[in-house]
């Protein structure tokens, strides 16, 4: 109780300061947009301005926006599934079983989350090329699967982990099989620390950059964060579209996590309690 009252008075001035961080820079995007070239130059008019919609017009009237949109949904979709369907059964077989060698793999999990991903490019990109990979969806689904893979490990083992062993044996004891208990039993109880992994895949594979731009090698292929990094060139960059752009490619990400958000809260709340 007494930690309660301590924490409650730093708990306000922190909320402030992380709104803070992430408000202002989101604001600053969406003012951007708002702007004519002539007035992101001047620096008389970061909050006074005339604003006018034209960046979002040209960037609405870009075919390529809808194909690249089109790319990052199918790229994150097949990228949660691919994840997914390798996750669920090696998170439950690491949460079932307890030796030295659950807690060999756990590590190296773990020292697999902490490689760069800049170390991971070229040799993906050689060994794509000689696979016929390269600009396919099919390679960079791979390719992020393989670098998102670890991190739904560790975060559905405590799901399953929290499911009864109890359940299992009692089904066990009414005859049902290995496969059947698993999908039966083990996965509906899971379902929300499924739900909750598969929904933050979908999130980091939608916004995924490095492998996108590197293995994609004709840029109609893009998908959105691509796209935008596309807009920055040698002969300058157009603020308002570039901006525009990064509002318009947030938009369905930003529908989602309102659908999602009180799935995502008590999802990883419950896994960091278990």
């Amino acid at each position: 109780m007494r930690r309660r009252l301590l924490a409650e008075p730093v708990a306000g001035p922190l909320r402030f300061v992380v709104f803070v961080m992430y408000a202002v820079p989101l604001l600053w995007i969406i003012l951007t947009s708002l702007k004519s070239p002539a007035d992101v130059i001047g620096s008389q008019s970061s909050f006074l301005f005339e604003p006018t919609f034209d960046a979002y017009v040209t960037a609405l009237q870009n075919v390529g926006l809808y194909t690249a949109m089109q790319q990052s949904l199918v790229i994150a979709t097949g990228t949660m599934v691919l994840v997914l369907a390798i996750a669920i059964p090696a998170g439950y077989g690491l949460a079932r079983v307890d030796s030295r060698i659950t807690t060999v793999v756990l590590g190296l999990l773990i020292v697999l989350q902490m490689m760069p991903q800049t170390a991971n490019v070229i040799p993906l990109f050689q060994l794509f090329g000689q696979w016929g990979l390269l600009d396919t969806n099919l390679g960079l689904i791979i390719a992020d699967s393989a670098l998102l893979t670890p991190f739904a490990i560790l975060l559905l083992r405590p799901f399953f982990r929290s499911v009864p062993t109890a359940l299992e044996e009692a089904a066990a004891i009414d005859g049902s099989s290995v496969v059947r208990t698993f999908f039966s039993v083990v996965l509906p109880l899971a379902r929300n620390g499924i739900a909750t992994t598969g929904t933050l895949i979908f999130l980091l594979a939608w916004g995924e950059f490095l492998y996108a731009v590197n293995f994609f090698l004709t840029p109609i292929n893009y998908p959105l964060s691509a796209l935008l990094a596309s807009q920055v060139s040698a002969f300058g960059i157009n603020w308002p579209g570039l901006m525009a752009l990064a509002v318009i490619t947030s938009i369905p990400i930003l529908i989602l996590f309102l659908f999602t958000y009180r799935l995502l809260r008590e999802g990883l709340t419950l896994g960091a309690v278990k």
